[in-house]
């Protein structure tokens, strides 16, 4: 049974093009299952998530993330009564915009976009599901329902009105505009509380796993967990119950407590929130003045820290940095290149530019090609045409 505050699939806001529905699936079950079948879903596989997809076997890559944010989405979703196939749904599909190489790769093409527009993968995302997945005869995209695509676009929260992040204070990314101008998806509110647990579960998701991918690159050690919030007290609790554990165990035991301490303080949070409002519908929900999904106050504190000693000695270390600046490089190569040579552009592509005399339509079009491209296509494709870095 269903909470009141859950997304209903018998109540869903249909889809923009009408369908059958089908005989033993929900609308969300459905959504779900055409992000898993699209294209764009297999290609995370091959992009980063921190490091460069071809740079070890055992390090996360989207694809990875993705499913990860789905479970952690699940969990939390089925504990509180809300639409466990719609939470996984927006989970599966919230970095499908991503780039090659990562956020990366996003600041490149979002700094190459800038006079056309801009670039953001989460709007990317948008575009991807409603236009750039053509594999249906009679829509392009893949016609998910409204609470899919009103998930995806703001489960971070507000993008227009009074309760918008600063980032999103200017106009809209052009993809999120025109997606929002063919069908309203209310970005002045919350979204539903599904989609909540997504942007939540994306967090709780990427703060466990950068800190396993991390360890196992070398970049640091379990000492230096010793001395951080959350991370310290775990290994403590570990060494207190098995004394002289082997490491490798050791770690999965410690980073287990710090992904169920996030997941068990998400969950209290929501339940305390949820009794206080009682809310009666995800109206409800989507007309608060803020998020009912959330860390608590503490432990969000506790992993400020956390993120930023994983910043500084993680996402920001000289190693890494050097990669970030090749990759950045074959990003500022490929884009200019197929704007100055679109027919150099594969076959199906180059019929949409035939039809362009608009240089900001042309720009986006190569941006959702590059955009689109895996972390080895890109490599290779730069190998082939500029000679590599």
């Amino acid at each position: 049974m269903l909470a009141p505050y859950a997304c209903q699939p018998g109540a869903s806001r249909g889809r923009l093009h009408t369908e059958r529905m089908s005989s033993f699936r929900s609308p969300f079950q459905r959504d779900r299952d055409r992000i898993i079948h699209s294209s764009a879903f297999r290609r995370l596989k091959h992009k980063t998530q921190v490091f460069v997809e071809h740079e070890g076997d055992y390090y996360r890559t989207r694809l990875t993330h993705s499913i990860e944010v789905a479970q952690v989405a699940r969990t939390i979703a089925g504990v509180l009564g809300l639409n466990t196939d719609l939470a996984e749904c927006i989970a599966l599909a919230h970095d499908l915009g991503h780039t090659p190489f990562g956020h990366t790769g996003e600041d490149a093409l979002e700094a190459l976009m800038a006079p056309y527009g801009g670039f953001d993968h989460n709007a990317q995302a948008i575009r991807i599901v409603t236009r750039l997945e053509r594999h249906y005869a009679e829509f392009d995209g893949l016609n998910l329902t409204w609470e899919a695509l009103e998930g995806i676009a703001k489960h971070n929260g507000p993008l227009t009105g009074p309760f918008a992040d600063e980032k999103h204070a200017g106009a809209l990314p052009y993809a999120l505009a025109e997606a929002n101008a063919a069908w309203d998806l209310e970005l002045h509110t919350f979204a539903s509380a599904e989609a909540q647990v997504a942007a939540i579960a994306d967090d709780v998701a990427y703060s466990h796993h950068d800190l396993h991918d991390g360890l196992r690159s070398g970049l640091f050690n379990e000492r230096d967990l010793m001395d951080l919030p959350v991370t310290g007290p775990a290994f403590e609790a570990v060494d207190a119950l098995y004394p002289g554990l082997d490491p490798m165990r050791r770690r999965h035991e410690a980073l287990r407590r710090v992904f169920g301490r996030m997941v068990e303080d998400v969950i209290a949070v929501a339940q305390g929130r949820l009794e206080a409002a009682r809310p009666q519908s995800v109206d409800d929900i989507r007309a608060m003045e803020g998020t009912i999904i959330r860390f608590s106050k503490p432990l969000y504190q506790e992993l400020k820290v956390i993120r930023s000693f994983l910043f500084h000695r993680m996402y920001r270390a000289p190693s890494v940095m050097v990669e970030r600046a090749k990759v950045t490089q074959v990003v500022n190569d490929l884009f200019p290149l197929f704007m100055a040579r679109p027919d150099l552009l594969p076959g199906e592509w180059r019929v949409d530019v035939a039809a362009m005399s608009d240089e900001t339509a042309v720009a986006r079009l190569v941006a959702d090609y590059v955009s689109g491209m895996t972390d080895r296509f890109a490599l290779q494709e730069h190998a082939r045409l500029c000679g590599g870095v």
